[in-house]
This record gives structure tokens, sequence and C-alpha cells, in this order.
């Protein structure tokens, strides 16, 4: 476990130190009264700096130690879970290049959406909290009178939303 020790802090109330590694990830040590009662003379304990606040930092892993990441688009596209398993399985960094490999481009103006133009479509796919989106864009190719919009739960297979999405409107 690795824990960060700083002796001195901008605030002099404010004490940052090292704890051995079976103490709690973070805890914060601080008096009684909260320092917002302190101005309150009905509060018995008013702050001091004999009264010090102790804040505890420990991580779970050296620095050091941290995996490898993938760096190329192939790398991620190799980790890709099977095509069966629900899109919840699949990390971010993989889903990506999954909409890459499929024609799909990241939107310059928000992150979560991503756009693809086909011959006979373009459409808008937006990655929610809770569901993945695909608007079909009236202003592509094809003859939609207005934007049809599809919803998908991660849950579905990866395999099951990309032949419904690449089946167009």
């Amino acid at each position: 476990m690795l824990a960060i020790s700083v002796s001195k802090f901008t605030n002099p109330d404010i004490i940052l130190s090292s704890t051995p590694a079976n103490t709690p990830k973070f805890s914060l040590f601080s008096p009684a009264c909260p320092p917002i009662f302190s101005k309150f003379p009905s509060c018995p304990h008013p702050i001091t700096h004999s009264h010090k606040k102790t804040l505890t930092l420990a991580f779970s892993q050296s620095f050091e130690a941290e995996e490898e990441l993938p760096s190329t688009e192939d790398e991620w596209l190799e980790k890709l879970p099977e095509k069966n398993k629900p899109l919840y399985s699949h990390s971010l960094p993989c889903i990506e290049a999954w909409l890459r490999s499929l024609g799909f481009h990241q939107s310059s103006d928000d992150r979560a959406v991503w756009l693809v133009e086909k011959h006979d479509w373009h459409a808008q796919l937006s990655l929610d909290m809770t569901d993945l989106y695909i608007r079909y864009l009236k202003n592509g190719p094809g003859n939609l009178e207005k934007d049809i919009e599809r919803r998908f739960s991660y849950a579905l297979s990866r395999e099951d939303i990309e032949n419904a999405i690449l089946g167009g409107p």
C-alpha cells in the first residue's frame, strides 16, 4: 500500500500524514465541533490551533505497479469480450474501438456522441449512463420524414446491438 505523507499544508489546521497499511483508505479526524460552529458560544470546544485535523490518504497499489494499457486501436479490439457478451461487460476503450471499427467517429463537441455516414443513411449514436441511443437523421441520404431514435440496453449483446444499428432505420 502506498501512503502520501505531507507535514505542512496551506491551512495550518489541516495535517496530512501517512498511516500503517491496515488503516482505512480515507479518513478525516477533526475536533468535536465542526469549523462552522466554532464561532458560536454554545459550542463547547471551539477550534484552536491546538486542535488539528488529520487527513489520511492511502492507495492500494504503487504508481510503479500500474498495468500497461493497450495503446493502439487493434490492441483494444483484441481485448473485446466475446460478441455474445452484454455490452456492459466491455470497457469504454473497447467500446470506442468497436465503434470505430464499424465506421463511427467521435464528435469533437461531446465525447459520448458518435457519428456515422453510410451510403443510405446517417446516424448519431449516444452513449448514455443507462442505455445506448441511435438516431437516424432525416437530413442524411434516404427518405426519412423525421429523425428515428432507438434505445438499446447495455444488457444486450454487442452482436445484437451491432446488427440492430447497422440494419439502419
